[in-house]
């Protein structure tokens, strides 16, 4: 069904005025053409920069014709959603840059901490939808976040959400980038809000700060070398060389964000479905590595990371345990360390035994003297 126009301008507005009232922070508009996107993706592909990803490449340029992949399409709704834990203190860039020096805790990236992002977002831009109807009549629309071919952060910074950051993610002034993204593909034309200008400068913290060099330039990422793909999206074993670089990380990384200027603007979540889980961060790797897969599903059920599976979990926990095994100098915690690794030397997963044995050789009691 193709709508007619004339309540544009009120509609926009009474869209922002429900998207608050369900924890959604900002709210924009874009047209469907993003043809001038494509060279882009398709180059960003061809060079293998996705990795194992490979959904990625599976709908070719549909990520880039909202048209094609919802038929009817006129237009798409934007949504942002801050992510900060309510009680996030002050300081908690430092605070987080320091749990990486605690190399005998496991680091859990932010967002993931609370519950799994795409149930929340998801329930409430149907909402938004059903409200739209409401005002709209019978409505042609699917909603999106972080899910099926849809190019999220180039739909965000062409209706004004942002703009794209060097490390490739969305920031904002008044906001940073600690935010989630969803999208409204309708068939409702609404008129688009402007995008904003840019505002990194000549700052390059956040290429500069990366673990693993996995940013290579202003919008350039390589994935096969992020944190974030090796211990979420990647399934084998993990590279040699970029091993000792992931540090005590078990579940994505925010370093790039934790360095940026703009991120001292973070908001923190109106929901409290972001607030922090127990028993998650800053708990020590040998109790994680010593999770049944019955705890793991437990302890992060409804959360995001219960996707990688307990054995990508133990894979994670274990390499970080190598990591601090290399660290460390208390006997006590080589102990503690050696006997959980041990105690996963037998595991299903030839992955699992593998990182379990090179971690094992990281330890100063195995090393041989010079």
């Amino acid at each position: 069904m193709i709508h007619s126009t004339p309540y544009d301008n009120a509609l926009l507005a009474h869209i922002r005025a429900s998207a608050y009232k369900l924890g959604f922070s900002q709210i924009g508009v874009t047209g469907v053409d993003l043809s001038s996107a494509e060279p882009g993706l398709l180059a960003w592909l061809e060079q293998g920069f996705h990795g194992e990803m490979q959904y990625m490449a599976s709908h070719g340029l549909k990520r880039a014709r909202p048209a094609e992949l919802v038929p009817g399409t006129l237009c798409v709704i934007t949504a942002r959603m801050d992510y900060l834990p309510r009680d996030t203190p002050d300081d908690w860039q430092t605070t987080e840059l320091e749990q990486l020096q605690r190399t005998g805790t496991g680091v859990v990236s932010l967002y993931a901490r609370g519950r799994d992002y795409h149930k929340v977002l998801r329930s409430r831009l149907q909402k938004l939808a059903d409200l739209i109807a409401e005002e709209v009549g019978p409505l042609g629309y699917r909603v999106f976040t972080d899910s099926a071919p849809v190019l999220e952060a180039e739909l965000a910074t062409r209706s004004g959400l942002g703009w794209r950051g060097k490390h490739t993610l969305v920031l904002n002034r008044d906001a940073g980038s600690m935010f989630f993204l969803g999208e409204i593909y309708v068939d409702v034309a609404l008129p688009s809000t402007p995008a904003v200008q840019g505002h990194c400068g000549s700052c390059t913290a956040c290429i500069d700060v990366c673990p693993t060099g996995a940013i290579l330039g202003p919008q350039r990422l390589d994935a096969r070398r992020c944190i974030s793909y090796l211990t979420i999206e990647h399934a084998g074993s993990i590279p040699l060389e970029l091993r000792p670089l992931i540090g005590n990380r078990i579940y994505g990384c925010d370093d790039c964000q934790l360095v940026c200027p703009w991120n001292k603007y973070a908001q923190r979540a109106t929901l409290p479905d972001f607030d922090a889980r127990d028993g998650l961060a800053g708990q020590e790797l040998s109790t994680l590595l010593d999770w049944s897969e019955a705890e793991f599903l437990r302890l992060t059920e409804g959360g995001p990371i219960r996707r990688i599976g307990h054995a990508r979990w133990l894979r994670n926990v274990a390499l970080a345990l190598g990591n601090a095994l290399r660290s460390t100098r208390d006997a006590e915690q080589i102990q503690r360390m050696r006997a959980a690794l041990e105690r996963r030397l037998t595991h299903d997963s030839e992955v699992v035994r593998e990182q379990v044995a090179w971690a094992l050789q990281q330890s100063p009691e195995l090393q041989p003297e010079a």
